[in-house]
């Protein structure tokens, strides 16, 4: 049996350039639905973010937006496609990911594996976080926190050995185990990946959104579960599934910046995104119109729906910029100390 540590395994799992689940042909969408899949008023949102981040910053000569996790391009196009053409020509567009570039993807769209250094605009990583690969770790009958190593082939799991003084340090501050039994999902990796993306960002607005808890809600048991073919499925790490855990969002924010733990429910409906009905009126004197509202209101109903995709976790950072307009009035703006 091939025994291993979770992080290796996912990233094995994930991004190995000869079998890796996000190196498959079809992409993350052939699996699994998100907010960018579930209606164009998700790119619609994040278009008018987008241009209230250009307006804070005094409209730069070149304004940036940097897709992290960009799939296969679906929301990088959809913002495009939803920005006037005044914006859109001073506009330099990134998808971040290790995938090839998708076939019809806007010329003017940039395609990387990592994040640009020094721009100035916004930076949007939606359920990229949840793929970073981490190690989980579970108190021993002694309490010593130990890693969990999984098998390959069939996800069975046993504990190994202690973890790292690093990792151990982390635990303490930001999901204490303190009985035999108690697990903790690692969040080291995603803190740093966090930390380097926004690093890259002259002045701007970093925003992470995926499934995700802080220290007062941190879940009694593990997150870590796989999707194939649009179904929850056991995480084994072999390649035919995708791997996600739950992020905790208040550890990975970067310190010393202005920062907003908000709900999607909460950012969409300050970004104009509601479920609410039109008035019935509609429907007598424009029924095309009407339908096409009622449609909206029900994409709009699921995008911001609390027990689904609206429970979602938005992390908001500000980087040498004022908030945007519309963030402005959530409450729970902090600077976190370093």
């Amino acid at each position: 049996m091939s025994w291993m540590r979770w992080r290796p395994a996912m990233e094995e799992a994930l991004y190995a350039p000869d079998g890796g689940f996000y190196r498959r042909p079809e992409g993350p969408a052939g699996h699994f639905r998100t907010s960018v899949h579930a209606s164009p008023l998700f790119a619609r949102a994040v278009a008018r973010l987008l241009l209230e981040v250009d307006a804070a910053l005094g409209r730069p000569e070149e304004l940036a937006f940097v897709d992290v996790g960009a799939g296969r391009g679906e929301l990088l196009s959809g913002v495009l496609a939803e920005l006037p053409d005044r914006v859109r020509a001073r506009l330099r567009p990134y998808g971040v990911e290790i995938a090839a570039r998708p076939p019809g993807l806007p010329s003017t769209a940039l395609w990387t594996d990592t994040p640009p250094p020094g721009v100035t605009g916004l930076l949007f990583a939606n359920e990229w976080l949840d793929n970073v690969p981490l190690d989980f770790a579970e108190a021993d009958g002694d309490g010593v926190l130990r890693y969990a190593e999984v098998e390959v082939a069939t996800g069975a799991e046993r504990l190994g050995e202690p973890v790292a003084a690093a990792d151990a340090a982390w635990s303490e501050r930001w999901w204490p185990a303190r009985a035999p039994g108690d697990f903790v999902e690692l969040g080291a990796p995603r803190d740093a990946a966090w930390a380097s993306a926004v690093d890259t960002l002259e002045r701007g607005l970093a925003v992470a959104v995926d499934y995700g808890h802080t220290l007062a809600t941190r879940p009694p048991f593990s997150t870590r579960t796989g999707f194939r073919a649009g179904r929850e499925v056991p995480p084994v790490p072999d390649g035919s599934c995708d791997i996600t855990a739950h992020v905790a969002l208040d550890a990975v924010a970067a310190p010393a910046l202005h920062s907003l733990w908000t709900t999607q429910r909460d950012a969409l409906r300050a970004l104009g995104v509601s479920g609410a009905r039109p008035a019935l009126a509609l429907a007598s004197t424009d029924p095309v119109a009407y339908l096409r509202a009622l449609g909206g209101a029900g994409e709009g109903a699921e995008l911001t729906d609390p027990a689904g995709l609206g429970g979602f976790g938005w992390l908001a950072q500000t980087v040498r910029m004022p908030v945007p307009e519309s963030l402005a009035g959530l409450e729970g703006w902090q600077t976190l100390q370093s």
